[in-house]
């Protein structure tokens, strides 16, 4: 390492240290330029070298005129049990709703499209139907604090989801569970349990702009197949979440 870098590293290691601690909390100024280069007797063309490692990893952003700021992350915590999603639907609201309504955040859900079209060969694997069968696709995107968090598509089998409201473009009091459950709806399956498959990914370009995410920032692909007590599939949910805005927890009772 020369002397020339040495600043340089520690500026990074340093700050990257204060920012991953908590020492500089989401949204709060970082110094300037000059407080930076006086810090580290360095000079400032090194000072913005530094910074840019910070902003791609995505840790802080940059506003013209103002500096650069540690990046507010929200995030959600989201607690998979049977017991969890029973308590949800009975306040009849969605599960990522719910939860981030439980940790004081404000969520929203926005629809991007609805249609019927043939299953893609992997979706109708887990649905148990054939390759290019109709299904429902209902496409969203999940907001937290106003900031897209996941971007959500869910496949139903159209041989009992079209003519209901699945199909339509618009959104459901309490989710699709509370219709598909509705003792009285045109479906009355009762949903039993989720079998979900993760992957650590980068992100595709199209993922990052929809997702707004900062260079380096990685995406978990969930894939969640959803089945009824008579263990029938009745959705496979496949999201893309960013990763710096969701915690994932599973609780399974063994007995």
């Amino acid at each position: 390492m020369t002397a020339e870098s040495f600043p340089y590293r520690l500026m990074v290691d340093e700050l990257r240290a204060e920012i991953l601690d908590g020492i500089r909390p989401p949204g709060s100024r970082m110094p300037s330029e000059n407080e930076l280069a006086i810090r580290y007797g360095t000079s400032r063309p090194t000072v913005r070298r530094a910074l840019a490692v910070l902003k791609g990893e995505g840790l802080i952003t940059t506003e013209q005129g103002r500096g650069a700021f540690v990046r507010p992350k929200p995030h959600v915590r989201l607690l998979v049990t049977g017991a969890s999603f029973r308590k949800h639907r009975a306040l009849g609201l969605p599960g990522f709703n719910a939860q981030a309504l439980e940790q004081g955040q404000r969520a929203e859900q926005q629809i991007r499209s609805v249609a019927t079209v043939s299953a893609p060969p992997a979706v109708a694997v887990r649905l148990g139907l054939d390759q290019g069968a109709p299904v429902v696709l209902r496409r969203r995107v999940f907001l937290l604090e106003g900031e897209p968090t996941a971007l959500v598509d869910s496949y139903y089998p159209a041989k009992w989801a079209r003519g209901t409201a699945i199909e339509e473009p618009n959104r459901i009091k309490g989710g699709v569970y509370a219709l598909i459950e509705d003792p009285e709806g045109p479906i009355c399956r009762q949903i039993a349990r989720s079998v979900d498959d993760l992957v650590a990914r980068m992100p595709t370009p199209e993922e990052a702009a929809e997702l707004v995410l900062p260079p380096g920032v990685p995406v978990v692909r969930v894939t969640r197949t959803v089945f009824d007590s008579n263990d029938e599939p009745v959705e496979v949910q496949d999201s893309v979440m960013a990763a710096d805005r969701h915690e994932f927890r599973y609780e399974e009772r063994m007995r």
